[in-house]
């Protein structure tokens, strides 16, 4: 398996890279080493499958949104709880599919049905090593918590995309117009013909990260270049040699690192800014945002990632580096949240755009959101060669590499690197955040889709779709 780099590199920025682009993506087997093929079969997890599951031709047209749904506390606990923790739980230890160390220290998961949180639960720890990696004492551990604040990689692309449908609701922005009618800095071979939709669909040509292979470090970097530098470099970014926009889905950070840089000179705002008024402050998300070391939180909350890299331990500093040499603000990287907060975002989409009495987005809209944009288009994906191309506009769409058993047409969500994944199944009016911190204390110890599937699996079982 080849290394999946995360990059920013052009006029005279680089990033150093520590992992795949953060799609949530396997780790990269170290150069030299044999990489392990998990068995799905030893937990009783689904096989990927190579293509959308076969099914009646329901399309988002069919959703029944729920408006005035909020999460509340189910009145007692459903008798399939003790079967999802089980499949929690059982990656705290190695597993067949996951030999040679533990899935991760810890995690939080959270199941709704149908605006019922039916279970919440924290199993593990949030800290267990220090820099080097080097494993703590027990007194020195943080123990995981229903409330702990997760860095969620690349699950940030879905508030990017959000805040993107958001001025498309307004009128501001058309999905099908081309990129450089809002970034004239937009320019490069092909890519007069990039569109937004493109961009949110994967489909522009552009490659996962911006530039080639960096060697420098991000401290360095960071320090010595302007946002006006960065923003540049990423704007230049070339189309992949022989691409031609909208044939092909190919995942990329770069378009969401775009759409950001879209967003703000549309508003004349930072990213973090137009995240706070747009999305979490309106839906009441306390405990989400980037740069989460500025909270007024407690630091036991506070979820460890890496624990080798040249930074030294991780925590409350985002993990993704290109992420971190643009200040721990970015399109498709930097967020923090929990379990709780990420869990409101899947009920406002079940909701068709609103949630607690205020709309974000328009019933129309939503379903746009959740249409396949890449009908009859080929993937190429080298860390999930058998995945489909099926997605919509800044979510995934009925992938059973990570959704197992509930992928079906209309099922959609999105993962992150570090370990985490929201996933919303709309048949059974399902919401599912599953948070770990497999990252930590090194992310190519544990692939993170093995226990995606199994607690996907588990709910599949016992929530019977209609």
């Amino acid at each position: 398996m080849r290394v999946a780099r995360r990059v920013l590199l052009g006029a005279g920025l680089a990033a150093a890279t520590a992992a795949a682009t953060g799609c949530g993506g396997r780790p990269a087997t170290p150069r030299g080493a044999t990489p392990a093929v998990p068995s799905a079969a030893s937990t009783g997890a689904s096989p990927p499958a190579s293509a959308t599951p076969a099914g009646p031709a329901v399309t988002p047209a069919d959703l029944a949104f729920t408006p005035g749904r909020t999460l509340r506390p189910a009145t007692g606990p459903p008798p399939y709880a003790d079967r999802v923790l089980d499949r929690v739980r059982r990656y705290l230890a190695p597993t067949p599919e996951i030999p040679g160390h533990q899935g991760y220290p810890g995690a939080v998961v959270l199941v709704a049905v149908d605006g019922e949180v039916t279970v919440h639960a924290a199993v593990g720890e949030a800290v267990r090593y220090g820099a080097g990696p080097v494993l703590l004492p027990a007194a020195g551990r943080v123990p995981m918590r229903t409330d702990s604040i997760f860095d969620i990689a690349s699950i940030t692309k879905v508030f990017t995309a959000l805040l993107v449908l958001r001025e498309v609701d307004r009128g501001r922005v058309d999905v099908a117009a081309p990129v450089a009618r809002y970034l004239p800095d937009f320019r490069g071979a092909g890519k007069a013909d990039v569109t937004v939709g493109m961009l949110l669909a994967h489909t522009s040509g552009l490659p996962i990260g911006a530039g080639d292979d960096a060697r420098e470090d991000p401290d360095q970097v960071s320090g010595r270049t302007t946002a006006a530098a960065r923003r540049a470099a990423v704007l230049a970014t070339p189309l992949l040699a022989g691409a031609v926009p909208g044939r092909v889905f190919r995942y990329s950070s770069v378009g969401l690192m775009v759409l950001a840089h879209l967003l703000e000179t549309l508003d004349g705002r930072p990213l973090d800014d137009l995240v706070r008024t747009g999305l979490t402050g309106p839906l009441g998300l306390r405990d989400t945002g980037f740069r989460p070391t500025a909270w007024p939180a407690r630091p036991d909350r506070l979820v460890a990632t890496d624990a080798r890299s040249s930074r030294g331990l991780l925590r409350g500093v985002v993990h993704d580096q290109v992420a971190h040499a643009a200040g721990g603000v970015a399109g498709h990287a930097g967020l923090f949240s929990t379990a709780a907060d990420l869990a409101v975002v899947g009920q406002l989409l079940l909701n068709g755009g609103e949630y607690g009495g205020t709309r974000l987005l328009g019933e129309a809209t939503v379903r746009r959101m959740l249409t396949n944009a890449n009908v009859g288009l080929p993937a190429i994906d080298a860390e999930r060669p058998g995945r489909s191309s099926t997605h919509g506009l800044g979510v995934e769409l009925a992938q059973p590499w990570f959704m197992g058993r509930l992928a079906a047409p209309l099922t959609f969500g999105h993962t992150g690197f570090t370990g985490t994944e929201l996933l919303v199944e709309p048949n059974r009016r399902l919401v599912l955040v599953l948070l770990t911190n497999r990252a930590h204390p090194n992310w190519s110890w544990a692939a993170p889709d093995p226990p995606r599937v199994a607690v996907a699996d588990a709910l599949a079982e016992a929530l019977p779709g209609a």
